[in-house]
C-alpha cells in the first residue's frame, strides 16, 4: 500500500494500492484498492489500522459504499424499463437519505417523453428501483436483504428543468461553465431543498432484492 499524502490530527492516512491483508482478533480483514486506512498506533513495528472511507464512494448509507462507476451502471441497466413507452432519462443525481430509518438510497430523475409516449403504471418505476438494487454490489444487497439496514429505493421524479436550475445555481456560486456537469451524489442541503421542491412522483422499490449469505465484499 502507499502512503497518502497527508496527516491529520496526528494521525497518518494510507491509501491501499494493492490487496492486502490484515489480522485481528475476528480473523483476517481483505482491504480493496481505493480503500483508506488511518494509522491508530503500533504493535512492535506493525503500524494497526481503522478503515475510514473507499475513495470514489458517493453513496452509504451504512458499511455499503456505492461508487459513483457503479451507481452509473445501475441506473443505466435500470433505465432500460423506460424505452418500451418512449421515455428517455436525461440527467439524474442521488442522495444518501439518512432522515429516515433506516436510512435509504434517493435518486433524483428527470425524465424526457417523446411524441410516441404512452402513459405507464407506477409498477414501471418499481421495476427501475429494483434494478438499480440487484445491480448493485453484495453489502448493498445483505444491508437491504438481511440485515435491514437499508430502507427501500427510492426514485424521485423532478419535473423538466431541475438539471438545468441546478446548474445555474452551481454557476452562481462560482462554478466554471466549461467545467460543470451535474453531480451524481448531493449532500449540501440547499441543494437537496432545490431538489425536493421540484419532484412530482415518488416511487419506492416494492421488494428487497436478491441475495445469498457469502463472502462480504465490493462487486
Amino acid at each position: 500500500m502507499s502512503g497518502r499524502v497527508s496527516i491529520k490530527s496526528l494521525f497518518v492516512y494510507y491509501t491501499v494500492s494493492m490487496f492486502n491483508w490484515e489480522s485481528s482478533y475476528a480473523g483476517l480483514n481483505r482491504y480493496r484498492v481505493g480503500d483508506v486506512l488511518r494509522v491508530t498506533g503500533f504493535y512492535n513495528a506493525a503500524p494497526q489500522f481503522h478503515f475510514v472511507c473507499r475513495q470514489n464512494v458517493v453513496l452509504s448509507i451504512d458499511s455499503d459504499k456505492t461508487d459513483e462507476a457503479e451507481l452509473h451502471s445501475a441506473v443505466e441497466n435500470s433505465a432500460k424499463h423506460l424505452v418500451p413507452f418512449h421515455a428517455q432519462l436525461v440527467e439524474y443525481t442521488s442522495y444518501a437519505d439518512t432522515a429516515t430509518i433506516p436510512g435509504h438510497y434517493v435518486l433524483y430523475w428527470e425524465l424526457r417523453f417523446d411524441t410516441k409516449a404512452v402513459a405507464f403504471p407506477s409498477s414501471v418505476f418499481e421495476d427501475c428501483c429494483l434494478t438499480i438494487e440487484e445491480s448493485l454490489n453484495s453489502v448493498y444487497r445483505q444491508g437491504r436483504a438481511s440485515d435491514r439496514s437499508i430502507g427501500p429505493l427510492e426514485i424521485r421524479v423532478v419535473e423538466e428543468g431541475t438539471f438545468d436550475q441546478l446548474m445555474d445555481y452551481a454557476l452562481s456560486r462560482g462554478a466554471s461553465i466549461n467545467q460543470y456537469k451535474a453531480p451524481r451524489c448531493v449532500k449540501f442541503t440547499p441543494i437537496v431543498e432545490l431538489l425536493n421542491s421540484r419532484v412530482v412522483h415518488s416511487y419506492f422499490s416494492a421488494q428487497p432484492p436478491q441475495w445469498a449469505p457469502g463472502c462480504r465484499e465490493w462487486a
